[in-house]
């Protein structure tokens, strides 16, 4: 299956195809001449595809080697960007090489801020191998480094020059990424699919959802393309998106990074937001129990040990959404339908009891 995102300036491909990860030799010569390539990957999935995808791009006529980060959100820092950018000045690579970023959500950020910075920008795919990257992180050009401070804070807007999604690899995940995964689907379909909520309403756990990855994982891409299609720059619809993120993306931080996966902060803010909103007649009546229902038969939490009220907000004060003393919420209107709301900064506390 293909999907197409239309951009004014830049427009790419999504194939999703179960064994597509082994043709991702002729995958990439339809998209490139034939040129140095850095895989970017981390150590659990260089074991795993590392070979199979260095092997089919040689064999395609591409010049390829790898870099391997360390797996985990603690590598989404700018002193590992500069690791990777001395080995793109070692290998010599130049403007007209390109780099493939091979693996979950942590790499795929990573390597799109690397293409887009080395030399002002190299090409770059997406080639996502977990639940969480294939249905939301790789598509949209959004490229990001954690700091202390906040997650994602130094980034650029980069788009890849295709995403190629092989829901095999699904199929050596441990079940908490698969669940990380699951969070932002709950989020697509709460926010803009009804049919989507319906779909997923009828699932029994985990493992049915993965018996369904292909056709899930395409009804999200196609939520995602069609919000970055109307608003690339993230300034006006695409903050539907960041439903349950204002609050998860501090509580990932405040807890420190790999003690909490990105999916269960964003459970958990999704449940919280929608609690409040509720009670403050923002949120129809009945949609918090919807919401908490939907992600606990997922196993995925809707409350939190490091909750700790006073770091959240501290964390929150350096949200990207936060502008001029105001922050933007996102709120369901319905299931299915979501809502921008602006707020003052300071009301977030009221967010956080």
């Amino acid at each position: 299956m293909k999907l197409t995102v239309n951009l004014p300036n830049h427009s790419y491909d999504l194939s999703i195809e179960n064994g597509l990860l082994k043709k991702i030799g002729s995958w990439a010569k339809e998209l490139w001449s034939s040129q140095k390539i850095v895989i970017i990957t981390d150590t659990n999935v260089q074991p795993l595809y590392g070979d199979l995808v260095y092997n089919s791009l040689k064999e395609a006529g591409f010049d390829p080697s790898t870099f391997v980060i360390e797996a985990g959100e603690q590598s989404k820092r700018l002193n590992v960007a500069a690791e990777i950018y001395d080995f793109l000045a070692e290998e010599g690579m130049t403007r007209s090489d390109g780099i493939i970023a091979l693996g979950g959500g942590v790499v795929g950020d990573l390597a799109g801020f690397v293409a887009s910075t080395y030399m002002r920008g190299l090409h770059f795919l997406q080639v996502p191998t977990t639940l969480l990257a294939q249905v939301d992180s790789s598509i949209g050009g959004k490229t990001a480094v954690n700091t202390t401070k906040a997650k994602n804070l130094v980034g650029t807007f980069a788009q890849p020059d295709g995403v190629l999604i092989d829901p095999d690899t699904l199929n050596t995940l441990e079940v908490r990424r698969i669940r990380e995964g699951i969070a932002e689907i709950i989020k697509s379909a709460a926010i803009a699919d009804e049919k989507l909520w319906q779909k997923l309403d009828e699932l029994t756990d985990e493992h049915d959802l993965i018996a369904h990855a292909t056709e899930i994982i395409a009804a999200c891409c196609k939520i995602k393309r069609n919000v970055v299609e109307k608003d690339e720059l993230d300034n006006g619809i695409r903050l539907l998106l960041n439903f349950g993120h204002t609050i998860g993306h501090a509580l990932e931080n405040t807890a420190g990074y790999g003690n909490l996966t990105h999916g269960e902060g964003v459970a958990i803010g999704m449940s919280q937001i929608t609690r409040v909103a509720e009670s403050n007649g923002l949120t129809p009546v009945g949609t918090t129990d919807q919401l908490n229902k939907m992600i606990q038969k997922f196993h995925l939490p809707i409350t939190s040990k490091y909750w700790d009220q006073e770091q959240l907000y501290t964390a929150l004060t350096h949200d990207k959404k936060a502008r001029g003393g105001k922050i933007n919420i996102i709120l369901l209107a319905s299931i299915g339908e979501a809502k921008i709301v602006r707020i003052p900064i300071e009301e977030m506390k009221s967010y956080l009891n």
